[in-house]
């Protein structure tokens, strides 16, 4: 990532339609990877107009986490994991985007630092396997 770029995580950046989450887990391509507490479920699509090339979702059971107030804070961190590791995330081809979707696994809340090393570790896997 060159140096003048931002480290942000905008709202296009972001995977909030139904269509795209159903390609992401019901498409029969996804592909997962897991470093505790983090789960992660990607899928390489042709891009679409209005598509970034890597595009993210966040998920946090309500079996784990009763109240909203936990669920969110995993989901802060994860999002700032993410936004803050981007640079470790594989290239793509101009034609097509990279739709991930990371899952909580854990009944725990984990520290901040914590989850950047598991979002690092899941960014390098997914790296190492494209």
């Amino acid at each position: 990532m060159p140096a003048t770029a931002t480290h942000t995580l905008g709202r296009e950046e972001r995977i909030k339609s139904r269509r795209l989450i159903e390609t992401l887990f019901n498409g029969g391509h996804s592909r997962s990877t897991t470093a505790f507490p983090l789960r992660l479920v990607y899928v390489r699509i042709p891009r679409q107009e209005g598509l970034v090339p890597h595009a993210m979702m966040v998920s946090v059971s309500k079996r784990f986490f009763k109240r909203a107030v936990k669920r969110n804070r995993v989901k802060r961190q994860v999002r700032e994991a993410y936004r803050l590791n981007k640079a470790l995330l594989p290239p793509v081809a101009d034609d097509e985007s990279l739709l991930m979707a990371f899952i909580w696994m854990d009944s725990e809340l984990h520290d901040s630092h914590r989850v950047e090393k598991s979002m690092c570790r899941l960014l390098q896997k997914m790296g190492e396997k494209a």
